[in-house]
């Protein structure tokens, strides 16, 4: 049995968005347990700082972190730049065992009367079809790995939002974005749960403190919705009031809940959303 620290030994995750703040800490996450990590984003440069931002050495000394990770520049909407980069971690770690298929764009925020339908199938495009390239590419290539060893098990998780729950005012394209992953998590697991695939989603709110915080206040306070304050400073108490823990919540802690169902300690779990939000919800489900 691997150590607690090291229990994805030998296993092999893709992280999409993996140059933003969450698919950074995850790549490192999943590296000190023990994982192959391929990390995928479309800018070379978040990239290149996911990958200087890695402390591994004080883990494994004698281990280069070329040989455990892979950073590859990939356009999650593009179909042939996705199987290019899915085929290049089959080809430098052999297979892939896990996915955490969490690139995505927030898009405006504005009042749906004001919404730009350009930016709208924008958001859709990537939020949406990307994470169903992505979803059925690292798919395929589990299938195929499980066909040389009928014992691996198998594990994605989306990330959607409590936004796709709630349908927050003022981000419509985006509320309706992770609807639709919501949707397209349990449809996925129905039909790759015969080929020993689960299919699950993670829903975050209010994560925090940071830039992103600090900037969705911001656009929220300018929207002029009648649900938001016009000062970030009362945007940002009025959210945290909502939850009924009082607090924000770190990227680690959606990065421990990432963590669990990707595991086999969530082995009997499929086509589940699981709600990281200190309560604000109360319970909504898909």
């Amino acid at each position: 049995m691997n150590p607690p620290h090291r229990r994805f030994e030998g296993k092999t995750i893709v992280i999409t968005g993996a140059g933003g703040n969450f698919g950074r800490e995850g790549c490192n996450y999943f590296l000190h347990h023990g994982c192959n990590v391929v990390a995928m984003d479309n800018n070379a440069v978040a990239l290149a700082e996911t990958f200087s931002s890695i402390d591994f050495h004080s883990e494994l000394p004698s281990t280069k972190l070329e040989h455990v990770l892979l950073t590859v520049e990939c356009d999650v909407t593009d179909v042939l730049s996705v199987d290019s980069a899915m085929s290049g971690a089959v080809s430098k770690f052999g297979g892939i065992d896990l996915l955490w298929n969490n690139a995505g764009y927030q898009g405006e925020i504005k009042p749906t009367l004001e919404y730009d339908p350009v930016d709208f199938a924008r958001v859709m495009n990537i939020n949406v079809t990307g994470m169903f390239v992505v979803l059925q590419s690292a798919a395929k290539k589990m299938v195929d790995f499980s066909k040389g060893d009928s014992s691996r098990k198998f594990s994605i998780v989306n990330t959607a939002s409590v936004a796709g729950l709630r349908g927050t005012p003022a981000m419509i394209a985006y509320a309706s974005s992770k609807a639709a992953i919501l949707a397209m998590t349990v449809s996925s697991a129905k039909d790759l749960a015969p080929y020993g695939i689960r299919v699950n989603s993670i829903s975050p709110a209010l994560i925090g403190p940071g830039y992103m915080w600090d900037r969705q206040n911001e656009l929220h306070a300018a929207s002029g919705s009648p649900y938001f304050s016009s000062d970030p400073i009362k945007v940002a108490e009025g959210k945290v009031n909502s939850v009924p823990m009082k607090r924000l919540g770190s990227v680690e802690e959606v990065i421990k809940s990432v963590a669990f169902l990707l595991s086999d300690e969530s082995s009997y779990t499929t086509a589940t959303n699981l709600v990281v939000d200190g309560g604000m919800s109360g319970g909504l489900k898909a």
